[in-house]
């Protein structure tokens, strides 16, 4: 952690954007690497308004926003955002190949006692470890929601020395989040894995005629005491993306319910109702029957 004073984030997205705010936030110098100077000027519009909410919600003082924006740079020039960087967090598409070519190319540039770690969602980072060129010091941090919650997978490979992963915990306490350390590669991480458990099981509920969702979210939140239930859930992550994650793992497991889940929800994602976002999902929006007080009592019809 002493030598850490410098973090390149890798990919201006959003989840980029919002680690670069974080560790902007914390006091570490935070340099921004993308190739298309659009998407950095994106990002810089994108990372003001971050900043903006944080003071609206008191995570940082309104005295303090100047000075974090101070501390993000960003580059399209890799050799130069590269250079003295101590600490590397990447957040590009979800293709082990290029990962790994990219990681590749930093690891030329980069101070040889930089870390290396990957936000990926759904990759091990076994599968590109070695084209890291320092597998030893490479792992996956995986941020969800940084301006939601404060949770943190950290997921080594086989290889990830334990020094690097002290680091990594050390570092994610430094930037005011909560580690959780996993000690081996595990798909979807741990709440992902979790979450996704209870997804499926709410799918196969509806795909299978057992109980309408409306019933299925109806029992989970009257049971666990929850504001919102399983398909009020999917709503909100959108529905292309728990499809394709459901597709996804439908083709790999070869299991026909995960296939005949995936299929209940494809008209969904072909007709462009995509849940909030898009206004129309199992549910309306911006005003859910799920958020309206006679909801449990079965009060309000669908829609």
């Amino acid at each position: 952690m002493q030598e850490i004073k410098t973090v390149l984030i890798v990919g201006s997205g959003t989840m980029g954007r919002k680690i670069a705010f974080l560790t902007a936030a914390a006091g570490f110098d935070t340099r921004i690497y993308d190739i298309s100077e659009k998407a950095l000027a994106d990002a810089q519009k994108g990372v003001e308004r971050i900043v903006r909410r944080a003071v609206t919600r008191g995570a940082i003082a309104a005295s303090e926003e100047e000075g974090v924006l101070a501390r993000i740079s960003s580059f399209t020039d890799m050799a130069l955002a590269a250079k003295d960087a101590d600490f590397i967090s990447e957040s590009i598409p979800e293709d082990p190949a290029l990962k790994g070519r990219v990681f590749g190319e930093l690891n030329k540039l980069c101070p040889a006692h930089a870390i290396f770690t990957t936000n990926t969602s759904s990759l091990m980072p076994s599968m590109f470890a070695d084209a890291t060129g320092r597998p030893d010091r490479f792992a996956a941090l995986h941020f969800h929601n940084p301006e939601v919650d404060r949770i943190v997978d950290i997921m080594p490979h086989p290889g990830t020395s334990k020094e690097t992963m002290a680091a990594i915990q050390d570092f994610v306490k430094a930037i005011r989040m909560i580690p959780i350390e996993m000690h081996r590669e595990n798909p979807g991480y741990v709440f992902n894995s979790m979450f996704m458990s209870l997804l499926g099981s709410a799918l196969t509920l509806a795909a299978r005629g057992v109980a309408s969702p409306e019933d299925v979210d109806r029992s989970w939140m009257g049971v666990m005491q929850m504001p919102i239930g399983p398909f009020g859930m999917m709503d909100q992550v959108g529905l292309e993306t728990v499809w394709k994650i459901t597709d996804y793992w439908a083709s790999v497991t070869k299991a026909s319910q995960a296939k005949a889940n995936a299929d209940y929800l494809k008209p969904f994602v072909d007709e462009g109702k995509l849940g909030a976002k898009t206004g129309t999902g199992f549910y309306t929006y911006p005003a859910p029957v799920w958020g309206q007080p006679d909801f449990l009592e079965g009060g309000l019809a669908s829609g």
